[in-house]
Formats: C-alpha cells, sequence, structure tokens
C-alpha cells in the first residue's frame, strides 16, 4: 500500500493516467571508450505496485484533467510574461517595447440574450426585456433560434484561423506603411511579434485575445526603431482587423464571407513598476490569456470536450439547445463533399473550430516546448541525484508500449486521498 500511494503521488493528481507496459535499463557508460558497463538501474513495469508504469496525461483541459491543465496553465503564463518582461531565454529590454493587448470578436449571426453595459455604467436590460443574472444559462443563446444563421456561425469558426493568418499578414503591412517602408525595408528596421488564445464567447463563437508588440529587426534582441509606438500599433491593428475579408463556401446559393467583428478593443500594455494599480500590468494579461489556454468549447456547450463517434451520442449529454443545434449543424456541413477539407464532424464537438488555441509568433519568446524539456532535465537531475549517477555517463535503453488509461476504482479511491495538486484546490477552472 505505501509503495502504490508512492507510485500513485508522483502523478502529480493526474486524474487520468497513461499506463504503459515495458522496461527501462540505465548501464554505466565509459564517456572516453564508449564501453558498456554495469547496470546501475533496472525498471520492469510488472514489479511496479500498479502492475504497470503510470505517467501523466498532460491533457491541457479542465475538465478532462485539473492537475495537468494547471501545469499548462503556468506554463502559458511563463510564455506570455517572458514576451511582456523578458525571462527564459527573451532578454528584459522587451518590457520597454510597445506592447497591446487586444481583443477580436466575431460577427453577429443574430441576436442573443445578454447583458448589455457601456465602460462606467451599469448592466441594461436585455432585448427580452429581462436583467440577466451573469450565470444565467440562457445568455448566448438566439432570442429567435429560427432566425439564427447557424451555419455562417459554424463556418466563421472554421475559418477564425485562416482570418488570423490574413490579419497578421496586413497588420504588419499596416505597421510598414505608417511608417514610410515597404514591406522588404520593413523587415530591416523592425518586427511584429505576437502571442494570442482562442476563447468561446457563451454564444459558441471563437474570439481572440492577442500580445501584439513590435521589436526590431531581430525580435526582443534589438530595440524598436524610435518611429514604433503604441499608438501607431493601435492604429495599424484596427485598420487591419476591419480591413480582412475571408472568402467562405457557397451555401444554398449564399456566397459567405468573414471578418471580425464590430467590436475591437485595443488597449495598451504598461510595466507594472510605473502602473500604480490603474493600467493594464504585465502580469495580469498574461494571467488572462493563461486562463482561458486551458478552456475550449466545453465552456460554451457545458459538457461536449472530446470529438463525437456517432451523432446520437448527444442524447447523453448534458448541452444547452442553442449549443447541440451548432453541434448538429457542424455535423450536417460535414457531409458536404465541398466543404470535405474543413473536416467539420471530426470537430463538430468545437463548433467546428479546428485551429490551435495557444499559438505565437517564433520570435515572441521561449516556447511551451522549451519550458517542458527543462523541467524534465530537472527531473532527471533530480533523479540522478538520488541514484548517485551522472547523466552524462550513462546509457539508458527502454520499450514501452500503450496499454491504457486511467486509474482502476482502488487506485482512484487512494489517489483521492492524496494531497491536491497545487493549484487545483477548489474550482479547477480560475485562473
Amino acid at each position: 500500500m505505501p509503495a502504490l500511494l508512492r507510485q500513485l503521488s508522483g502523478l502529480g493528481g493526474c486524474a487520468n493516467p497513461i499506463r504503459l507496459d515495458g522496461h527501462r535499463t540505465e548501464y554505466d557508460l565509459d564517456t572516453r571508450t564508449g564501453e558498456i558497463g554495469t547496470v546501475l538501474h533496472h525498471l520492469d513495469s510488472s514489479t511496479l505496485p500498479a502492475g504497470q508504469l503510470l505517467t501523466r496525461c498532460n491533457n491541457r483541459r479542465t475538465t478532462r484533467c485539473p492537475a495537468c491543465a494547471e501545469v499548462y496553465r503556468r506554463d502559458t503564463f511563463h510564455l506570455i510574461t517572458s514576451g511582456l518582461r523578458g525571462g527564459k531565454g527573451t532578454p528584459e529590454r522587451v518590457a520597454a517595447h510597445p506592447r497591446v493587448f487586444a481583443t477580436f470578436t466575431a460577427p453577429s449571426f443574430g441576436p442573443v440574450h445578454n447583458r448589455p453595459s457601456a465602460a462606467g455604467r451599469s448592466v441594461r436590460r436585455c432585448r427580452c426585456g429581462l436583467l440577466h443574472d451573469q450565470d444565467d444559462d440562457v445568455l448566448g443563446a438566439p432570442l429567435n433560434p429560427s432566425t439564427y444563421d447557424y451555419e455562417a456561425a459554424v463556418l466563421w469558426n472554421a475559418h477564425a484561423g485562416a482570418l488570423w493568418r490574413r490579419f497578421s499578414i496586413s497588420l504588419r503591412r499596416e505597421v510598414a506603411k505608417r511608417a514610410g517602408l515597404s514591406q522588404r525595408a520593413f523587415r530591416d528596421h523592425a518586427r511584429v511579434s505576437f502571442a494570442k488564445v482562442a476563447e468561446y464567447q457563451k454564444r459558441g463563437a471563437v474570439h481572440f485575445h492577442a500580445v501584439i508588440r513590435i521589436d526590431g529587426p531581430e525580435g526582443g534582441d534589438t530595440p524598436p526603431p524610435a518611429w514604433a509606438t503604441a499608438d501607431l500599433l493601435t492604429d495599424a491593428i484596427e485598420t487591419a482587423a476591419t480591413s480582412v475579408r475571408v472568402d467562405g463556401p457557397v451555401i444554398d446559393g449564399r456566397p459567405l464571407t468573414f471578418a471580425f467583428g464590430r467590436q475591437l478593443d485595443v488597449r495598451t500594455i504598461r510595466s507594472a513598476d510605473f502602473d500604480g494599480g490603474q493600467e493594464l500590468t504585465d502580469r495580469a494579461v498574461a494571467a488572462y490569456i493563461a486562463k482561458y489556454a486551458t478552456k475550449g468549447a466545453e465552456t460554451a456547450t457545458g459538457a461536449l470536450d472530446r470529438p463525437l463517434r456517432f451523432l446520437a451520442e448527444l442524447a447523453q449529454l448534458d448541452i444547452s439547445d442553442h449549443a447541440e443545434r451548432l453541434i448538429r449543424t457542424a455535423w450536417a456541413l460535414g457531409a458536404r463533399k465541398d466543404l470535405a477539407e474543413l473536416r467539420l464532424r471530426a470537430w463538430a464537438h468545437m463548433l467546428g473550430f479546428r485551429g490551435h488555441f495557444s499559438t505565437k509568433s517564433r520570435r515572441y519568446s521561449t516556447t511551451l516546448g522549451a519550458l517542458r524539456d527543462a523541467r524534465a532535465e530537472w527531473r532527471r537531475a533530480q533523479a540522478a541525484v538520488a541514484t548517485g549517477s551522472e547523466p552524462e555517463s550513462t546509457l539508458v535503453l527502454s520499450h514501452w508500449v500503450f496499454a491504457g488509461t486511467g486509474l482502476s476504482s482502488a487506485e482512484a479511491w487512494l489517489a483521492a486521498s492524496l494531497e491536491p495538486a497545487p493549484g487545483t484546490e477548489g474550482e479547477p477552472t480560475r485562473g
């Protein structure tokens, strides 16, 4: 029992670990001659208390595994933060570069229940005549489902990634135009870097939150030119966001074209050292983006966080009528040959969105892979200290095969008795 508890505690609270069969052997290695010496350590999965090696699932969704999602959220926080104030291989001078936090929304597909308000004013009544509570389940649902454009809503999600790519290209052109430079010359003077995350609104439409920064020609390692200001960047973003278009398919004789919605919010990011608690800070932006990196369409649908194999599965799911209709629309559109490349049935659970939830430009900051590698290297170093071996003087031979996922009922009962993983206590979806 104590050995099994130790094995389970090594999962860090993972709710759905991967089970592996196999073995791992470490040999002493002479780095000068390459000669393999004695066995330093041997691990066979059959000798482990659980009968198999258990590894973390590393799922980013809080609805699937709160503990692994918390690791992903923290990694995203550090990724965003390093691009705002430096660190993790990014110079600290980026904190002085022009930086903004921008939110890009989807257009309207029909009036929905909402809580309208203006800046500094109280919430007003919805068009339905009611004053909705912020947790009201009806929020985001159409006022008139029969006239709501479900096909355009699903296809907007499917084309949102392409629209962002078109915007990023247009933004560089707009910044260059304001600097009086050609596209070719712009590359020798400055570079636009960004990191973004996708979020679902209550109505099921994807919108984007992004940190956008102007650097010198070599990215964060070089200072931006004197003409690069937050105001110039804001103006370029507003122009690019309102002008970009992506042509969609023709549905029932109706050609669709996709653009961002009219609600565009661009705010300058100030350093936390000078904000006095009033300005938008680096930490607030990073925490906000990281929070949504661990969520998906389940924030709009309630429980659907994995692909559907059959449409009949919807009958067993606790989702809203609006979400169900979006999914059914995606499934129906997925049967059309002219839309085959969108793979809408494979992404029906995502309401048609098939892009990456968290993306960044190459020079913005570090990568999630680099953060994971650094964590793995630290764990290897700790293991080497515990076994008394040196990583550079050992040869590791291993062979593992997939044997399943999850915990047995007894293992789950024991895991529940362990202390919760840091950051997963209480409500798992809070950032």
